[in-house]
This record gives C-alpha cells, structure tokens and sequence, in this order.
C-alpha cells in the first residue's frame, strides 16, 4: 500500500530543529554566528554584516518590546500577592539584605582584580577627541528619576525605574482598598499572563538572536580591538566567574546548605539566555520560572524575582564599575585611595537600581565616574567593548536574582527541598502559561510549577 512511505517517511527539519535541547540550539546559534561574523569581517562583505546586526536588533526590540507592561503587571501583582504570604516584611528585609551581602562580595572582588591587575596601565590608548556622554549619570539624576513627572512618558521612553516606582505604588493602593480593587488585580494578572506568554515565543527565537547578535559584534569588532583591552576583558570575566561559579556556590553550601550543582542545572537556562540577551528583565520569565521549580514559593518569588531583575546587578552594577573605574583611572593617570575603593562600594551597593536590568550598564557606569570625579570621556573608551563585556555581566546579574530568593527561602525554611534536590528536563518543554501561575503554599511549591 502506498501508506508505507510516509509511516516511516524522516521527520521535517523543523521537526528535528525542535527535538534538540534548547541549549544545544543556542550553542549552535553562538558557533554559527562567530563564522559568520568572522566570514562578514574577512571577507568585507558588507551585506552580511548587515544581515546580522539587524537580525540581533530586531531580536533585542522584541525584548525590550515587552519591557514596561512586563515590568509593571509583574511588580505590582508581586507586590499585592505579599498579602498572602506569611512574614511578608520580613521576607523582603532579608532579601534586600541578601541583595546587600552579595553585592558588596562581588564589589571586593572587582577591587580586589583591578588592584591585581592594573587593567589600565600600559595600554597606551588615546584619550584626546573623547566627549563625555550627553545622558550621564548622578545622584541627583538617580534620585529624581525615580518619581515620573508625566505616568505615559514613563512607559514611551522606558524609564524603568519610575514604572517600578508606579507599581509599588498600585500595588500598594490594591492591598490598602481590598475587595474594591479585586477587579483591577485580576486584570493585571491576565495581562502579565499575556506578556508572558508572548514574550516566551520571543524567548524560542533566542538561537537566531544569538546568531544575529555573536555575529554583529564579530563582524563589526573583530578580535583585533580586543587587545588593548585585554586585561580588562579577562579581568571582568574572571571576576563574574568567581562570583558566579565560586562566591554564589559557597553561599548556597554554607548559608543555605544546598547542593550547588543541582542550582546550576536548574538556574541553567535563564544564565544562558541572559548572556545572549544581555538583558535581565527580557530574561525575566525565564528567572522567575527556574526559581520556582527551584522549589521557591510561588507567592514569594513574583516578588523576589521581578523586584531583583530591576535592581540586583552584580555583573553590571558591582564587579564592571568597580574594575572599569580603576581602569579609567589608571588610564588618565589619576591615584585613587581608600576613600575612593569605600565610594565605589557605596555606589554599587546602594546605586545598582540606576542600570534597571535593560542591556548595558553605561548609566551605573557614568554615576560611579562622577562620584569619583573621574573624566566622563572615559565612558568612550569602554563603549566598543562592552557588549562583550555586558553578557557575561548580564548573566552574572540573573543568576543572582535567581539564588538570593533560593538562600531567603531556605533559611525560612520554606524552600520545597524536593524540587530544589531533582531539577526537572527542559524547561522550554513545559506550556508557556505556567510561568505566571505562583505556587498555593509556602512549603508546597511544586516541582513542575
């Protein structure tokens, strides 16, 4: 019969595209790209270099797309949830504490690399011609650009720290009138669900940003400006991985008494696509959904969560500023002492809000500067590398947005330690849908939620 052929008829490529793990895709996505970077630079085919950068643009505009709805629903139905979780105050004072804790370890650690290293000295780079930034950071601007003066602009131009400010402020005013503001709740939940379930299909487009996005940054850099920059370069690396890997670790041996191995297999997906995408609020689903099948309380982690990808950066905000600091410093021949170290600590500590997880961090960069009185044109020498420098920053940031609410919920013990000990498959099997919904008891997050 003539049915034979197709009952043993091969799958279809897609078909066989969507049978291979994700992050098999997204390491395929990151080889490609680097050829065809590489392919676009030597051969000077400009058509192709074209290509790429408007494929990683389009894949970072659907990200940041999502941003400002994302970001409001999400804190303000985090913030109002906190009514139905027990110690609520307490919860988010130890997690600011913890916020706090690792930041200022990842901070020393920066410091502590730079002074190694000397990252400036040496390398002979041109300063002359370099303008400051026209947008540069300072406390007054941090502090001022907290409270929106217009709630629409806010939203058009993506200040991320007002629509912050705006949903703390909703989801307070929902707890405060109760029953009468049920409906205006509910609504906010169906239009995070809907965030999030589109923004998920964005998230399974993340092997072709890569390509798009490695291969920009090949194509257009090369490895060439690497050079004088190199020290800096391993410097950042090396410090994001000593946190990552090394601090981050130890706390969750010794603060919380969990096996870090089976954080990593679970945190793993949210990591990678926070290199790739250099941005943790695009990453943010992803962070809130490995968090609770972590074993994280559901009620718990939408506030622990969506409140750290707005303001936990120990990549962008802790190590980078701290190392880039002395490397400008060096570079204009320009002596920092103790006072200075202490300042860059305060800054990273209690400014890290200022980069608000979009990609880059060249706003807590410029605020770190003037703090310091250091040159602002010193900005243009780090602008050429840093979306090399900022994936590992980014993936730094989410990894500890995602740990902190696993330490806090450990040591309350509400930590479904089940979950936590048997990370489930991949993550990008399950429906989209279930990122939004939170677990209904503290001590009984499920496994597949």
């Amino acid at each position: 019969m003539s049915t034979a052929p197709e009952a043993t008829s091969s799958p279809s490529v897609l078909a066989r595209i969507r049978r291979t793990p994700f992050w098999a895709q997204i390491v395929a996505g990151l080889v490609l790209g680097v050829a065809l970077g590489y392919l676009a630079r030597a051969a000077d085919i400009s058509w192709l270099a074209t290509t790429l950068e408007t494929i990683g643009r389009i894949f970072v505009q659907l990200l940041k797309l999502a941003v400002p709805p994302l970001v409001f629903t999400a804190i303000l139905v985090s913030v109002a949830n906190l009514r139905n979780v027990a110690n609520a105050a307490r919860l988010a004072v130890r997690t600011l504490l913890w916020f706090a804790i690792t930041s200022l370890i990842a901070v020393a650690i920066g410091l502590g690399l730079g002074l190694l290293t000397n990252p400036g000295e040496g390398t002979n780079l041109k300063t002359e011609g370099l303008k400051a930034p026209k947008s540069t950071g300072s406390w007054i601007d941090f502090l001022t650009g907290i409270f929106p003066t217009n709630i629409v602009t806010a939203f058009t131009e993506v200040e991320v720290l007002q629509i912050v400010f705006l949903a703390i402020v909703a989801g307070a005013a929902v707890i405060k009138l109760g029953a009468k503001a049920e409906p205006v709740l509910k609504l906010s939940e169906s239009v995070l669900e809907l965030i999030q379930t589109a923004l998920w299909w964005v998230i399974r487009l993340s092997p072709l940003g890569t390509l798009g996005l490695i291969g920009k940054s090949v194509a257009k850099y090369g490895w060439d400006l690497l050079e004088p920059f190199a020290t800096l370069t391993v410097d950042v690396y090396l410090g994001c991985a000593l946190v990552l890997f090394g601090v981050y670790s130890l706390l969750l041996k010794f603060a919380a008494g969990l096996n870090p191995v089976n954080f990593f297999k679970g945190a793993w997906p949210a990591i990678q696509l926070a290199f790739v995408s250099r941005s943790s609020v695009g990453t943010l689903p992803v962070t809130r959904r490995v968090t609770e099948r972590l074993g994280v309380p559901g009620e718990y982690a939408s506030f622990a969560v969506p409140f750290g990808a707005t303001t936990k950066m120990d990549g962008c905000a802790a190590i980078y500023p701290s190392l880039a600091a002395i490397f400008v410093a060096q570079v204009y021949g320009i002596d920092l002492g103790i006072k200075d170290y202490l300042l860059i600590a305060f800054v990273s500590v209690i400014g890290s809000a200022a980069t608000a997880g979009l990609t880059g961090a060249i706003v807590m960069l410029t605020l770190t500067l003037s703090t310091l009185g250091l040159p602002l044109e010193g900005v243009g020498l780090l602008l050429a590398i840093d979306p090399i420098l900022d994936m590992v920053r980014t993936a730094t940031n989410v990894a500890g947005q995602a740990l902190v609410p696993i330490v806090v919920a450990a040591r309350e013990k509400t930590l479904d330690l089940v979950a936590y000990n048997n990370p489930a498959g991949d993550l990008y099997d399950a429906a989209p849908a279930a990122v939004a919904v939170p677990a209904q008891s503290g001590a009984k997050a499920s496994a597949t939620a």
